[in-house]
């Protein structure tokens, strides 16, 4: 039997036609005589039904079917009675009345039920994940993911980009994160790297002439995993040739609106907001802020530079700040237990507590209340912290990174607890004139705030090329896209000539030997005429599980490691055979006795 259409699209118009459908069982349901089958694939749900009326034999393999057994069966489509319509079923209205049937393949009884919600571990999900992959929720993620780059590729084709491939086992080089190693088997002792990003490789592009390129490309990191990353990842990528920072812009905001359209069916305004980053920094503490609310931070250090309260004037003493945020309504939403387990959490961004007052009609409420006991003094505070009685108040006070931190974190942590997000809306922003460089307090130096290879704002160029200046001092040509609080990605304009790229690395802390060790191959490229470009990146993963509305991108991705790194489904990663290792000459050391 070839298939007609797919259970899930069966509907009104098809009344009274034959379908054949192929399918897995979703739900038997057997009264005697009549039998039920909720037939389940890719596109939904419909109801098939047995009886000796319209086919005695189709009714005999009805009896032997089972949840997850793979059938195909041709029959009518008919009309319900008013009365068995179901209006939770996208296919409801209908039934299909079966006259031929057959199993395809039978089932084991799943480890968990192929339905939405269910409440099972993450682990047990991945190790079968072919069987999670069948839940509706799930294959819808998978679909939606496919429209998605359906979209992608339909924009970029139409505005003359070149899809172009990029190697895959390439030559390990310092981005930020650690490599994935291979070792090789025909040079033994050497190794390539799995690729970061397309980076260098697209700039190459540029220098070859082609002037438009993009690609979906696969990554890889060997880094901590979150809910947002994974060791092995997808990106949109692209770059451009003799465009500016506001034509990469300008197509990144027409490939995402067309996405939105042909993916979501929403509309999305251009062009999308930018803002500083200095200014993000100053009023959200983060350079991804969610502009769907507000309670903005609110910087007090001139009013608190004098005031009795030594953790607050001592801060700024120390060419630190205090800040805080108004939380609406929050003197009566939030107890002395409550603030306590805020500032027990605080602690890991090293903050050394969590100050705060409740605002009532004449006065303040809580432990610090007792120093700003002077009217003038609360009225400058309820003035530029923009509070009013019933608010709560809640303070940072040490450097600008702690501050940061702290309050950036308990601004979207009081946002989600009070409902002031409004979760229907898709917030673009464009974060633009970052640092070129910041400072690592864990490697304690600085490093590229995007990569070694972003161009400098012109004005700041002059910062690199003396010896006699400061290269930190540089701004660069750089613009992250924001989406409700997420990084989605981001990009520069690029260095396009030899003696700048050098500086860069000498400013990084390269000498001349190590930056060409490393880089010689890109920096004897740049002798041969590269043209100004720039591009940008968009992690597709993550722009998908927004859109999606989902809390982890395992979510919507088909086959992901689980939060170790580890695939359970396969057990990767595993053991090799000694014969694999003695090719490559690697010698395993026993864990066992390493411990």
């Amino acid at each position: 039997m070839k298939r007609t259409t797919y259970a899930g699209l069966v509907n009104e118009d098809l009344i009274g036609q034959e379908v054949v459908l192929k399918g897995w069982v979703q739900k038997r349901r057997d009264l005697g005589g009549l039998i039920f089958i909720e037939l389940r694939d890719r596109e939904g749900i419909v109801q098939l039904v047995f009886s000796e009326e319209f086919g005695k034999d189709a009714l005999a393999v009805a009896d032997k079917l089972r949840g997850e057994y793979v059938v195909e069966a041709r029959g009518k489509v008919v009309a319900r009675a008013d009365k068995e319509i179901n209006p939770k079923m996208k296919t409801g209205k209908i039934e299909v009345d079966i006259t031929e049937a057959k199993i395809l393949a039978a089932s084991k009884t799943p480890p968990f039920y192929i339905e939405d919600g269910i409440n099972v571990s993450e682990d047990l999900k991945l190790k079968y994940r072919y069987l999670d992959l069948r839940r509706p929720e799930m294959q819808a993620n998978i679909l939606l993911r496919n429209r998605i780059i359906q979209s992608i590729h339909s924009f970029f084709d139409g505005e003359g980009f070149i899809d172009i491939e990029t190697p895959t086992l390439t030559k390990s080089t310092p981005e930020g994160a650690r490599d994935y190693l291979v070792p090789s088997r025909v040079y033994p002792g050497q190794f390539y790297a799995l690729p970061q990003s397309p980076q260098q490789f697209k700039q190459m592009l540029m220098g070859a002439g082609f002037d438009k390129y993009y690609q979906i490309a696969r990554c890889y990191r060997d880094e901590d995993l979150r809910g947002d990353r994974q060791p092995e990842f997808t990106q949109i990528d692209m770059e451009m040739s003799f465009a500016d920072q506001e034509e990469i812009m300008d197509v990144t905001e027409g490939f995402i609106a067309k996405v939105m359209k042909d993916a979501m069916g929403k509309d999305v305004k251009l062009p999308f907001k930018r803002m500083d980053w200095d200014e993000s920094m100053a009023r959200f503490g983060t350079d991804q802020p969610d502009v769907r609310f507000g309670m903005e931070l609110k910087d007090l250090s001139d009013i608190m530079k004098d005031v009795d309260f030594k953790v607050f004037s001592g801060a700024v003493k120390d060419g630190g700040q205090v800040k805080a945020i108004a939380v609406p309504g929050g003197a009566e939403k939030y107890s002395r237990k409550d603030l306590d387990q805020f500032a027990k959490y605080v602690e890991r961004f090293c903050a050394k507590g969590l100050a705060w007052l409740k605002v009532t009609e004449d006065s303040f409420n809580g432990p610090i209340a007792k120093f700003f006991k002077d009217a003038d003094l609360r009225a400058k505070i309820l003035e530029k912290a923009d509070a009013k009685p019933g608010d709560l108040l809640l303070f940072a006070a040490d450097n600008s990174r702690i501050v940061a931190d702290t309050l950036a974190y308990l601004r979207v942590e009081i946002a989600k607890e009070q409902n002031m997000i409004d979760e229907s809306k898709f917030a673009f922003l464009w974060i633009v004139n970052w640092p070129l460089f910041h400072w690592d307090v864990d490697l304690k130096r600085y490093v590229a705030a995007h990569h070694p290879f972003t161009m400098p704002n012109e004005d700041d160029v002059h910062y690199l090329m003396n010896d006699d200046e400061d290269p930190h001092k540089a701004y660069a040509q750089s613009y992250d896209i924001i989406l409700n609080g997420l990084e989605l990605g981001g990009g520069s304009i690029r260095i396009h000539t030899r003696a700048l790229q050098e500086r860069m690395f000498k400013a990084l802390g390269f000498t001349k030997e190590s930056a060409e060790a490393q880089f010689g191959y890109f920096l004897n490229a740049l002798d041969y005429g590269f043209p100004p470009h720039g591009g940008l990146a968009i992690g597709l993963d993550r722009f998908v599980r927004l859109l999606a509305d989902r809390d982890n991108i395992r979510d919507v991705i088909a086959f992901p490691k689980n939060s170790k790194a580890v695939e359970p489904l396969t057990s990767a990663p595993s053991p090799v055979a000694n014969k694999q290792l003695d090719d490559l000459g690697i010698f395993v050391a026993d864990q066992d006795k390493k411990q």
